[in-house]
């Protein structure tokens, strides 16, 4: 089966568009990365790096968020994606001594079956694109406050009959304040490349920086978090159809307020015990790139929940990415060292 370099070029992850390839023949790509595994995370807009919960499943996002607390946790995820993609990953976590940690993670991502053709536009048939990501991660405590993790990534990626293979690592710290139930934390994401490509372009990895924080509100069950994405880059632009009536895309550019606004996630968490959570966030970025497509009211929020007992837990997550699509995100996962004593 033969597959237009066009469809390819841009490793056409459902998730976010990919930029144009520029004059040294690179083009940004691996947007994928950035989908969590965690449906808390999901939950709180889809990137939080400072969430502090016993969760195996948190170490995609930030590294130094799992621990010595964990004991033999094995963790199932699946995500429902806008109808037709399918993403599920699997993760095992334990503590290392008195102050390190490590995981094992796996992820597998189905966008579907997509119709191929040739050049020439003649049909080729039906494929379906799919991402694989391996995933190692180790933190270790710094001091009695601050953490610090790696997580390395093994990435393939197929599509039909075309392969490509990468590799990314994230670096990042955390620090808690149990007393003042105050969570910061900086993360450098997708560090890396490929090694082999799906034809002369490379693609880049989606590096990124990233700064997260969460508090409690004094005494109450009530917690805030703010997560700045996108750090590498200040303008944002987004892109809207044109009035001319042919249906282009053109860059829309905003003012200062706008754009800043467009690095932030905002998420509010109701957690009266370590037993139950429910969470709400909003994520303007996918607001304001919703509104140049009639987008839905719900398009930029997210909210969750989850419960636990001692050696069990369960959560999901919902959110509306897209103007006529939705999102569900479930996650399961078992103390296999609780069960064991």
């Amino acid at each position: 089966m033969k597959i237009p370099k066009r469809l390819i070029s841009g490793l056409f992850a459902p998730a976010v568009a990919i930029a144009s390839v520029s004059a040294q023949n690179v083009t940004d790509g691996y947007s994928f990365l950035n989908i969590p595994t965690s449906s808390h995370v999901f939950g709180l807009g889809g990137n939080n790096i400072a969430i502090i919960d016993e969760d195996v499943t948190l170490a995609d996002q930030n590294p130094a968020l799992i621990g010595p607390e964990l004991d033999m946790q094995v963790a199932v995820s699946y995500m429902l994606y806008m109808s037709s993609g399918n993403f599920a990953s699997v993760r095992f976590g334990t503590g290392a001594g008195e102050h390190s940690g490590w995981a094992l993670g796996l992820r597998y991502l189905n966008y579907g079956k997509f119709d191929g053709y040739d050049e020439f536009g003649t049909p080729t048939g039906s494929f379906t694109p799919s991402e694989v990501i391996l995933e190692g991660t180790y933190s270790r405590d710094i001091t009695d406050r601050w953490r610090g993790g790696a997580n390395l990534k093994v990435i393939y990626s197929g599509y039909a009959n075309y392969e490509a293979f990468a590799m990314a690592a994230d670096l990042g710290v955390n620090y808690y304040d149990d007393e003042h139930d105050l969570s910061f934390s900086a993360v450098l994401k997708n560090m890396g490349g490929q090694f082999k490509r799906f034809d002369s372009r490379y693609i880049k990895m989606p590096f990124d920086i990233q700064l997260g924080y969460m508090q409690g509100i004094g005494s109450s069950p009530f917690q805030i978090s703010i997560t700045a994405d996108n750090l590498t880059r200040w303008n944002i632009p987004y892109y809207k159809y044109d009035n001319s009536g042919d249906g282009e895309l053109v860059k829309e550019k905003r003012g200062f307020i706008s754009n800043l606004f467009r690095h932030l996630i905002f998420g509010v968490q109701y957690q009266p015990s370590d037993k139950f959570y429910a969470c709400l966030a909003y994520n303007y970025r996918t607001k304001s790139d919703m509104s140049s497509f009639n987008n839905s009211f719900l398009s930029g929020f997210s909210l969750g929940a989850g419960f636990k007992t001692r050696t069990f837990s369960v959560s999901a997550a919902y959110a509306m990415p897209h103007k006529s699509a939705s999102s569900l995100m479930i996650n399961l996962s078992c103390n296999v060292g609780e069960l064991m004593h």
